[in-house]
């Protein structure tokens, strides 16, 4: 069994070269840190959720985040928004800055989104979000998927209704959050209601949520998900689909060093310098900086010190002591 666990897949017309995805996190999956998750044996990355209104009105910083670079193939865009024409339009600039998918985030539990109607709000309106993946789905020829939860609140169940509803859409896949919009981030998975909303579909169904490993990944694979998505323990280990590859196979697959940890970090910073410039790409990148240095001598105070970083060679300078091992 744990051959057939790990494989390829194919989301509507997109063939995937296995079922790893990297799951959108605001402010994290910029074009960068997809390179560095495909690299790492992702068989899909995901941007960070755009506005759909923000398209709309001709946003230059939102169309910036629709930017795809040669090697983070396939891509997802994931858009959010609640009104189903914003959302098709939205679709339609996915695709001509070409997005191999279109995603819909129907999960995202922040209060901001939420009070415009989108994220996780669309879970209470089954018609509305219908109406949405349907005319994303008449607008463009790339398959369109969708992101929720199980649900609004602990103990809810909404996973089997909006699947179905998805599905009948036109949906091409759904990547299901196994906790409750009010728990965001903490809190165990709930495999028995992902089991029943992989098993009311036929489309592909991404299990996301705490996987942080093979062991975990599998548990969401052998209760019926086609695949996994994986968030936060890619954000200091972008090579984690690797790992969690060759675990599924039974192969080892040992942790990166340290030392191979901060020369990936070093390669994200001069991909963000890249796509932003020097000064900026260092600035965007310390939301992540305390996730790379973690647990490593000195931490803290090369923590404080990145954050006053301007340039690559300073970066590099800062950084050389954590690669001589």
């Amino acid at each position: 069994m744990t051959e057939q666990l790990l494989r390829p897949l194919r989301v509507g017309a997109v063939q995937l070269a296995n079922n790893l995805a990297l799951a959108p996190m605001a402010g994290i999956t910029n074009a960068a840190f997809r390179v560095l998750a495909s690299g790492g044996g992702a068989g899909l990355v995901v941007t960070e959720m755009v506005s759909a209104e923000s398209l709309k009105y001709g946003n230059k910083k939102s169309f910036r985040m629709l930017e795809l670079l040669p090697g983070e193939r396939p891509a997802a865009i994931q858009v959010f928004g609640a009104d189903p024409a914003s959302m098709a339009l939205a679709a339609q600039a996915a695709e001509r800055a070409g997005a191999d998918m279109v995603d819909v985030n129907a999960g995202c539990p922040v209060k901001k989104v939420r009070r415009s109607g989108a994220g996780a709000e669309l879970m209470r309106s089954p018609l509305l979000l219908a109406d949405i993946v349907s005319r994303m789905v008449k607008s463009v020829k790339v398959p369109v998927t969708v992101k929720f939860r199980t649900g609004l609140e602990e103990g809810a169940n909404l996973g089997p209704l909006l699947a179905r509803v998805c599905e009948e859409a036109g949906a091409s896949a759904i990547t299901l959050h196994g906790r409750p919009a009010s728990q965001f981030h903490s809190g165990p998975v709930n495999l028995e209601h992902m089991a029943a909303a992989a098993a009311a579909v036929k489309i592909p169904v991404f299990g996301n949520g705490g996987v942080d490993g093979a062991a975990t990944a599998r548990t969401m694979l052998e209760a019926g998900c086609s695949g996994v998505a994986v968030g936060r323990a890619a954000v200091f280990n972008p090579a984690v689909f690797a790992e969690i590859a060759a675990g599924l196979a039974g192969r080892d697959a040992p942790a990166p060093s340290d030392a191979d940890r901060i020369k990936l970090f070093l390669r994200f910073l001069e991909l963000n310098a890249g796509i932003y410039g020097e000064e900026h790409g260092l600035a965007r990148a310390r939301k992540l900086v305390g996730y790379w240095l973690k647990g490593l001598p000195g931490a803290a105070g090369a923590r404080g010190a990145f954050m006053k970083l301007k340039t690559l060679k300073e970066a590099e300078e800062l950084l050389i002591q954590y690669t001589r091992q």
